[in-house]
């Protein structure tokens, strides 16, 4: 499949699963070391063709295409400049892991397959304005190395090594933040441990799967 085309049925898919309403959120892949498709600014998903999407450089030049890009694309470029291991980034803006990003609280790992594809605890990045450089910078810090990060007052982004596992970690992180807000009402939540996170990550990178 075509990234582009990836990046559209993504796109569609997140809007039936209630990750994003209506325009929001934002998907992109990388082309090579310093190049990126992204999808358009204020755009429905549903509505999105090939040529919609668009191709820059990591400084957010327009390199194809006839639409704007989204508003985000300097997040997006700067966690590709930071992290050479990211090849897809799926940002949404789906409830319970928005929840936690109103509340400014990291989103701990609660259970195994967010673990896996995480690595650990989701952090909350700093506050900024959407779309701004700054936004941009705290979401590249407070991602570190981990596989997703939470926008304060704004939503969450998953990074991986292709687009798949950039929407899974989005998925997982969602799962993860509702099962925190349920069980937080039944007791006290108990955290996997660093070590056995570092373990389960390890093991999901070099055995899981038909590898």
């Amino acid at each position: 499949m075509d990234i582009r085309e990836e990046i559209i049925y993504l796109g569609k898919k997140m809007v039936r699963e209630g990750l994003v309403a209506s325009t929001w959120g934002n998907i992109s892949g990388r082309v090579g070391p310093n190049q990126i498709y992204i999808t358009p600014s204020g755009m429905e998903y549903e509505s999105l063709e090939i040529e919609d999407i668009t191709l820059l450089d990591l400084n957010g030049n327009v390199l194809e295409g006839k639409r704007k890009p989204s508003s985000e694309f300097q997040l997006h470029c700067e966690i590709y400049k930071a992290r050479e291991d990211v090849q897809g980034i799926v940002h949404t803006h789906s409830k319970y892991a928005s929840a936690f990003a109103v509340v400014r609280k990291p989103l701990p790992p609660l259970i195994e397959d967010m673990a896996q594809v995480v690595g650990g605890e989701v952090s909350v990045a700093q506050y900024a304005l959407p779309g701004t450089k700054k936004l941009a910078t705290n979401g590249v810090q407070a991602l570190g190395n981990k596989g997703a990060v939470l926008l304060a007052n704004h939503g969450v982004v998953g990074v991986g090594y292709n687009l798949q596992e950039a929407y899974k970690a989005c998925l997982l992180v969602e799962k993860t933040a509702h099962i925190g807000v349920v069980a937080s009402s039944l007791g006290v939540p108990f955290s996997l441990s660093a070590e056995d996170v570092q373990w389960m990550r390890q093991a999901y990178l070099t055995t899981y799967g038909q590898k």
